[in-house]
């Protein structure tokens, strides 16, 4: 299956010059998403992993079937007020401003092998602020996921040392 056929573009959404990758036709079709979370787990079939942390709000839409299907457990990272318990709030830079997130700080515990998983890798500001919180919490990041990776865009650059994979790939 081709799954970037599946995937509809839609030209200045959100905003003019954004070129927006939507998801919501492969989450449609139960054949495509079947395979495309497959194909994240094919992705990560060497790797030896504990849980899986994925950030809101599509990350939750890979990374909860993928835990599922692999017998692993889930930790969402949320925007702030939304998670019950104790909770680690990170703050990270943006091209302009500044945004935040949170995790239960019982979620991650040293030791623990996290794979980081998302619905898309573009600058890499979201999962390089989820790698430093599981790695302030104690555990390892041995590998990041995504659905789809606009390459043109470099993020991989301040991921290094860290094993990405993706299934999609655009330049923009």
């Amino acid at each position: 299956m081709n799954l970037k056929e599946k995937i509809r573009v839609i030209e200045d959404f959100p905003v003019k010059g954004i070129s927006f990758k939507d998801i919501t036709t492969i989450l449609t079709d139960p054949e495509a998403f079947d395979y495309g979370i497959s194909e994240m787990i094919k992705a990560f079939g060497d790797v030896d992993y504990d849980v899986i942390v994925a950030p809101e709000a599509r990350g939750f839409i890979i990374g909860a079937p993928m835990a599922l299907r692999q017998h692993k457990g889930f930790v969402p990272i949320r925007k702030p007020g939304k998670l019950p318990a104790e909770t680690l709030t990170f703050t990270y830079e943006l091209e302009y401003g500044a945004d935040e997130l949170q995790v239960h700080v019982d979620a991650i515990t040293p030791g623990l092998k996290v794979l980081v998983v998302d619905d898309l890798l573009a600058t890499g500001g979201t999962v390089k602020a989820v790698k430093d919180m599981v790695q302030k919490l104690g555990g390892e990041v041995v590998g990041m996921g995504f659905l789809i990776e606009l390459t043109g865009l470099k993020a991989r650059e301040m991921l290094q040392g860290i094993r990405v994979e993706s299934i999609v790939q655009y330049e923009f």
